[in-house]
């Protein structure tokens, strides 16, 4: 048994630094309560780039390269010592980690974004990294497509874990690309949520037969700086729920056990079972003896460039 822990909570928008100490914090926090698996939503280093739901590509096109290049410089670079708060403070309490980014790229061109998570282990370490296959709609003036190589389900002191970003989640292939590696803790960092959302994760946690983690997106109009790029024009009002999170923890077979959580930071936490998943398996196992691999084959490209390294 585990308990796990859903981040609920906004970013300093636009602010790498005192986003990733606000990080810090509440893995402290998480710790305080027992918590051994915590997840952070959808790019929450420096915030998910709300903003590009509200602009016009053409007729905004200079507010979103001011946007962008703020977005740019307060992005992740894995090839740097970005995430060693996180790493050191996961370590310092044996707790694994999926935090939700926006990186930079640091190895090739140098000039591209990708809506991304890693999994920090409880040994400060990195076990995967993956970055969204596909922006959905206007995130594609943000960021750009990733590729399979962190499309794997890694072992874990909470059970064998892997996950995929928002919409990927409707990618049955994707999905199925993580059954067929055992996932029992299925992370879906968001900035989705609401009732067709809740409804997806529930649907997952049947088909898979795992957990579901949703971590949910937490923005207000007060979370955005006074010095923030067309912010009377983009989010005029203080008290708007640019997005209420609707973070939710649901079991093997659908049953909603923590959450929808809205509105409100915090963490929500759920003890869990990782060898409950299997177990959930004696009826379906859509990637077992529900398959039919004589009649389906799934073949996942990893892509050929050079891996990334890690310390």
């Amino acid at each position: 048994m585990i308990t796990a822990g859903i981040a609920v909570a906004a970013p300093v928008v636009l602010d790498k630094t005192k986003t990733i100490e606000k990080a810090v914090g509440i893995i402290h926090e998480a710790a305080g309560k027992g918590v051994n698996l915590l997840v952070f939503p959808e790019t929450f280093i420096p915030a998910y780039p709300a903003w590009a739901w509200r602009l016009r590509p053409g007729g905004d096109f200079g507010l979103c390269e001011e946007l962008h290049a703020r977005l740019f410089d307060n992005s992740v670079d894995l090839q740097g010592d970005d995430l060693d708060p996180l790493r050191a403070a996961a370590a310092e309490h044996a707790m694994t980690i999926v935090m939700g980014m926006n990186e930079r790229e640091g190895r090739f061109s140098r000039g591209t974004l990708y809506n991304a998570f890693v999994i920090i282990g409880p040994d400060g370490s990195i076990l995967n990294h993956h970055r969204k296959l596909m922006p959905t709609n206007p995130e594609r003036t943000v960021h750009g497509m990733g590729d399979a190589r962190g499309l794997k389900v890694v072992d874990t002191p909470c059970g064998r874990l892997g996950g995929l970003i928002c919409w990927e989640n409707f990618m049955p292939l994707a999905r199925y690309g993580l059954y067929a590696q055992g996932v029992e803790v299925y992370v879906a960092p968001t900035y989705d949520q609401g009732d067709g959302w809740v409804g997806s994760m529930q649907h997952i946690a049947r088909e898979g037969r795992c957990w579901v983690l949703s971590a949910g997106t937490l923005l207000r109009g007060s979370d955005f700086p006074a010095d923030f790029p067309g912010k009377t024009k983009l989010f005029p009002d203080e008290d708007e729920w640019v997005n209420p999170a609707g973070s939710v923890v649901v079991a093997p077979g659908g049953e909603i056990v923590a959450g929808p959580h809205f509105r409100e930071e915090g963490i929500l936490t759920c003890d869990l079972d990782p060898s409950r998943s299997a177990h959930a398996k004696r009826s379906l196992d859509v990637a077992g003896h529900y398959a039919r691999p004589d009649l389906f084959e799934l073949e996942i490209d990893r892509d050929p460039q050079e891996p990334f390294e890690w310390d």
